[in-house]
């Protein structure tokens, strides 16, 4: 698959107008980044309080697929990029007609849509769970045969854990679906883990690469808990998981910063998903590397050369602050900037709730596993008493 912006590689530089779909944190680090680095943001999200929006230059309070809005974007910004995968096709296509829009329409298609997702990676190679599509009764009837438990996912819209239903056994299949709204899933064998683990990836218009250190990393309910770097890995397991993910942005044509998150199960490696766009167990970027995702970002839409993406410090751990800490007020943030090795992020989010992402905790000390030890002894202290 070709995307026909890596055709255009010429640099695009300061003070040039950057322009992003999505005003959450993600995007929020991206305008940080652009803006240290000299250039202008726009920022196109409808919720008028979003905290990439607060930082931006431009500010497009509009639904992402508003034509006016994004014929505003196409006059203003010479590249758009996108802080999450579910950004409308059609409002994709219509910048790509006009400006560079990186990653392309095509490549966020493929990653927005759990079926075509997978297809691809299947398509190229790339082993993944066992899985079946259920887009009908038929399909519930036919899935007799498949092996459970099994996790049932919407093919579309789902992330932390949203728009998923275990199912035990068969008979958990049929309730599961209607409890989803009998739209398109996917059904995956649940597989006995040995470790999760991510590489965040860049790759630039020109097809250049650089990987970041692989994260091994844990969740609760669906939701990113912790990662920490490097992985605990045997052998030549970096390299080899930086090179899966190249191959996968090569096949993609992807242009920008990918995240590609990995089950290992016994000897085998399979691909769960693919992000888009910088990744939260990337976060760690942020304090422990030399250039951080969202600079990494920038540079790749922008045609810059990559930046180095080695490790600052032996270990370092990232923990999620939800907004479940919230319960009892404003967690004690004392005891997290009382540590010379934390680094505390808050996303600008006004309004706590529980599972919701409100910042992060990173941790750079000695070791990957003792920075994990203290990231999480320091998150309990927050809201102990």
């Amino acid at each position: 698959m070709t995307d026909a912006t890596s055709l255009n590689t010429v640099m695009i530089t300061p003070p040039a107008m950057l322009g992003i779909l999505g005003g959450g944190q993600l995007g929020r680090y991206f305008v940080m980044a652009a803006r240290t680095m000299g250039y202008r943001t726009t920022v196109l999200e409808p919720d008028p309080h979003s905290p990439a929006g607060a930082v931006s230059d431009v500010h497009i309070v509009a639904a992402y697929d508003d034509p006016a809005a994004l014929d505003q974007l196409a006059a203003t910004c010479a590249v758009v990029t996108t802080e999450f995968e579910n950004a409308p096709a059609t409002a994709m296509e219509r910048l790509a007609a006009h400006i560079p829009v990186r990653p392309s329409s095509s490549a966020i298609a493929i990653t927005q849509d759990r079926v075509a997702e997978k297809q691809f990676l299947v398509d190229i190679g790339v082993a993944v769970a066992p899985y079946i599509v259920i887009d009908g009764d038929d399909d519930i009837t036919s899935a007799a045969g498949f092996t459970f438990p099994a996790i049932l996912k919407t093919a579309r819209l789902g992330y932390d854990g949203k728009g998923q239903v275990r199912c035990a056994s068969y008979a958990d299949l049929a309730p599961g679906w209607e409890q989803l709204g009998r739209v398109t899933c996917v059904l995956e064998q649940r597989m006995n883990l040995t470790r999760e683990l991510s590489v965040v990836l860049a790759r630039g218009a020109d097809g250049t690469t650089a990987c970041y250190p692989v994260s091994q990393n844990q969740h609760v309910h669906g939701i990113l808990d912790v990662s920490y770097a490097p992985a605990n890995l045997p052998g030549t397991g970096h390299a080899d998981a930086g090179e899966l993910g190249t191959y996968i942005a090569e096949e993609l044509g992807f242009v920008g910063v990918m995240g590609v998150e990995m089950f290992v199960v016994g000897n085998d490696v399979l691909v769960n998903e693919l992000a888009p766009r910088p990744h939260n167990s990337g976060h760690y970027t942020l304090d422990a590397c030399v250039s951080s995702q969202f600079e990494q970002q920038v540079r790749a839409i922008c045609g810059l050369a990559l930046g180095d993406t080695k490790l600052l410090v032996p270990g370092v751990a990232m923990v999620n602050l939800l907004g479940d800490m919230w319960a009892n007020g404003e967690p004690n943030w004392a005891k997290a900037l009382q540590h010379g090795s934390a680094h505390l992020h808050l996303y600008g989010k006004s309004e706590p709730r529980a599972g919701r992402k409100m910042g992060h905790l990173t941790v750079t000390t000695g070791t990957a596993m003792g920075a994990t030890s203290l990231a999480r002894r320091i998150r309990k202290q927050l809201t102990a008493g």
